[in-house]
C-alpha cells in the first residue's frame, strides 16, 4: 500500500504560479508518479506524468505552463512536484496525486487550486 500526501494548493490571481508537493510515505519501490485534476461538475482528467526515470508527459492544456518532477531518493523519498505556470481561471480544480507500483494505482486526497480572474 502507498499512501500519498498532497500540498501545495492554495488561491492565486490569474497569470500567478504555485507549486504541489505529493510525498509517497513509506520506503516503496515505485515507478510512475503524476497528477490528474478534477474542477467541479466535471470528470477527473490528467494532467501530468513523470516515470521513474525521468520521462514525462504534459496534456496538450498545461504544455508550456506546467513542469513536472521527481524526486526518487534512493527508495527513501519519493516525491513529485508540479510547478503551475501562468495560471488560468479555467486551472481552477482539486489536484490529485497518484502513484504506480506493480500494476496498482494509489491516489492522494487532493489538494485545491483556485484562481481568481
Amino acid at each position: 500500500q502507498v499512501q500519498l500526501v498532497e500540498s501545495g494548493g492554495g488561491l492565486v490571481p490569474a497569470g500567478g504560479s504555485l507549486t504541489l508537493d505529493c510525498a509517497a510515505t513509506g520506503r516503496d519501490y515505485i515507478e510512475g508518479m503524476g497528477w490528474y485534476r478534477q474542477a467541479p461538475g466535471n470528470q477527473r482528467q490528467p494532467v501530468s506524468w513523470i516515470s521513474r526515470v525521468g520521462r514525462t508527459n504534459y496534456e496538450d492544456f498545461v504544455k508550456g505552463r506546467f513542469v513536472i518532477t521527481r524526486d526518487n531518493g534512493d527508495n527513501d523519498k519519493n516525491t513529485v512536484q508540479l510547478l503551475l505556470n501562468n495560471l488560468k481561471p479555467e486551472d481552477t480544480a482539486t489536484y490529485y496525486c497518484y502513484s504506480e507500483r506493480y500494476g496498482s494505482t494509489y491516489w492522494g486526497k487532493g489538494t485545491l487550486v483556485t484562481v481568481s480572474s
